[in-house]
């Protein structure tokens, strides 16, 4: 090589046997063994394709030997600090006795393989490096078996990542909720196509959700598409009761309700009917609205609204039960215990209303009849402690002064004695 050529020259002219020796000398020592026995130093080099690649090839002990680097094919990229390989994509970036360091731009699959750094060292030293090119997905796209479905049908979707290298995987999520695909891979070339299929039963709750399809791949972060869900489905139908707005519907009062129904498409059809027997004469039916204004007991029954669209009908059910109108309790008195009605119990639409009412009622009822219990008690204790005391004072002064006579003849003048004195202290019984 020219590197070695060059020495020949000075040989011929002065000491012929002074520079072999003298390069002997060198060689020898160019092959002692320093630190771990290798003066070599590369890593591997992984780049995404289209990127820049940088090779370095390190001299851990330098001796000033030679360093050069060659491509997969063997061929001199640099010699020292010069190319003799005429790819302009490398590039010199660092050059000195202990480095050698090239830069490939816009990498490409051909470049990918063994680079070797060599030293010129006798006997010579060795060592390579691997590049490896990673190529993301050229496509990823999303094709749906049905672009519109119906509630309760099952899809099929499917995702392909297109030429990657290497093979990607495909993750599936629906929202938030990632599910589960099933993946196919085929291989053209040095290049990898997968395809995952997923299948999806759909509801109501699922339209307008978007299903998305990510990629994990070491060449790309974030790659993802999605499709968003269409379904279609029956309407839902809800009737509520405007008026009265609490309480229980009761005889010569009014009762409107209002039939609501949301459905994909919207439902344009809707009407009321009541169940098991014809609409009276007297019920108002105007669009989503029914109005009675006098309710009566022949009202009683089950009215229900239906709506459908293209998909099919739903309907919702009203119970009604027309109560008698509310009566005025009278005010309790001592003499008096008022006893109420109660109302008998009727399984309908509002049972636990009712249940809440009837339970008002005996508590009125409980309440009312303590209080008068409770008040004649009280005026028999007060009677009865007043007639005792009073008849006791009575008896007492009616004999005064006949318990100390001697003889009855006396007892008699004292008790005469004693009426002359209860004239003066006079006592009424009340």
């Amino acid at each position: 090589m020219a590197g070695r050529a060059q020495p020949s020259g000075p040989a011929g002219s002065g000491a012929p046997g002074l520079l072999p020796l003298l390069l002997l000398l060198l060689s020898a020592a160019a092959i002692i063994p320093r630190g771990d026995g290798q003066n070599l130093v590369t890593e591997d080099v992984t780049v995404v394709e289209g990127d820049v690649a940088t090779i370095s090839c390190r001299v851990k002990n330098s001796d000033d030997s030679v360093i050069q680097l060659l491509n997969p094919n063997r061929q001199t990229i640099y010699f020292r600090d010069f190319r003799p390989l005429k790819d302009s994509r490398f590039q010199l970036v660092n050059f000195s006795n202990s480095e050698l360091r090239v830069s490939l731009t816009n990498v490409s699959v051909s470049d990918e393989g063994r680079y070797f750094c060599q030293l010129y060292t006798d006997p010579p030293q060795e060592i390579y490096t691997t590049i490896t090119v990673l190529v993301p997905p050229r496509n990823l796209v999303i094709d749906i078996e049905k672009e519109t479905a119906v509630e309760g049908e099952e899809i099929e979707l499917n995702c392909t990542a297109m030429a990657s290298r290497p093979a990607t995987t495909i993750r599936w999520f629906k929202g938030n909720k990632e599910l589960t695909g099933k993946s196919e891979v085929e291989r053209w070339s040095d290049m990898y196509t997968v395809t995952s299929q997923l299948l999806l039963k759909v509801g109501r709750e699922d339209d307008g959700v978007p299903v998305i399809c990510l990629v994990d791949h070491p060449a790309v972060k974030d790659l993802q598409t999605q499709r968003y869900l269409e379904v279609m489905y029956k309407p839902q139908v809800r009737v509520s009761q405007n008026y009265p707005l609490q309480g229980l519907t009761r005889e010569g009062e009014p009762l409107e309700l209002t039939c609501t129904a949301f459905g994909k498409p919207q439902p344009t059809d809707m009407r009321w009917l009541r169940v098991d027997d014809e609409m009276p004469q007297h019920v108002v039916v105007s669009g989503s609205n029914l109005l009675i204004s006098n309710l009566n007991k022949t009202d009683n029954g089950t009215y229900r609204c239906e709506a459908s669209n293209a998909v099919g009908k739903s309907h919702a059910d009203y119970m009604l039960f027309v109560y008698d109108p509310p009566t005025t309790i009278p005010p309790p008195t001592t003499t008096t215990t008022t006893t109420t009605t109660i109302p008998t119990t009727i399984t309908d639409s509002r049972a636990g209303e009712e249940g809440a009412i009837r339970s008002v009622d005996h508590a009125v009822v409980g309440g009312v009849v303590a209080v008068v219990v409770f008040a004649m008690l009280c005026l028999l204790i007060i009677l009865g402690r007043y007639f005792a005391r009073h008849k006791g004072t009575y008896f007492t002064h009616e004999a005064k002064g006949a318990d100390d006579a001697a003889d009855a003849d006396t007892a008699i003048i004292n008790a005469e004695g004693g009426q002359n004195n209860s004239e003066e202290k006079k006592e009424y019984f009340i």
